[in-house]
């Protein structure tokens, strides 16, 4: 290199910008998305009920389990297990809360003193038409502006969704 030569950089100063310049690709808004909406009101569905529950002292898992022994003879966990789409170990943790609250009991199997079942408590069977009623007047509130047609069209569609994504498991939070 002589004295008056300059360095070559690999991205000379007197190179020219790329003309006209790269816009980032373009990307839909949040809004444009029904799954965004969707999450929307789910969540404040989902926080006002359990906000509501929260004031019984029981959370929205434990109502799940509740409601899903109140027409039942005592049952395995194992059965719950299988019909609530949840794992063992979450039914024998949800069922450990409520029976520390005295909403359920586990008791051995009449059919087989080896197996054990769970059943609501006369408090649990007690409790769960005033945890069902708060499930009602939080879906009233939430979709009373709907008309009776609406909601029935809004109740197919996502019953429809549910179906075809084969999503079966309890929605507990």
């Amino acid at each position: 290199m002589t004295p008056t030569s300059s360095p070559t950089l690999p991205h000379s100063p007197t190179q020219a910008p790329a003309f006209p310049p790269t816009l980032p690709p373009r990307v839909s808004d949040l809004t444009a998305h029904l799954g965004f909406w969707l999450r929307l009101v789910s969540n404040h569905v989902s926080q006002a009920f359990a906000a509501k529950l929260a004031d019984k002292q029981v959370t929205v898992a434990e109502w799940c389990l509740l409601r899903a022994l109140y027409e039942r003879p005592p049952t395995p966990p194992s059965r719950l297990a299988d019909a609530m789409g949840l794992t063992r170990g979450a039914v024998t943790r949800l069922a450990d809360r409520l029976i520390a609250k005295a909403l359920i009991v586990r008791e051995a199997s009449a059919d087989d003193g080896r197996a054990q079942t769970l059943a609501l408590t006369a408090r649990g069977r007690d409790l769960v038409p005033a945890l069902a009623a708060l499930a009602d007047r939080n879906d009233a509130e939430f979709f009373d502006g709907l008309t009776p047609t609406k909601r029935e069209v809004l109740l197919r569609v996502l019953k429809r969704l549910a179906e075809r994504g084969h999503m079966t498991t309890v929605p507990i939070e």
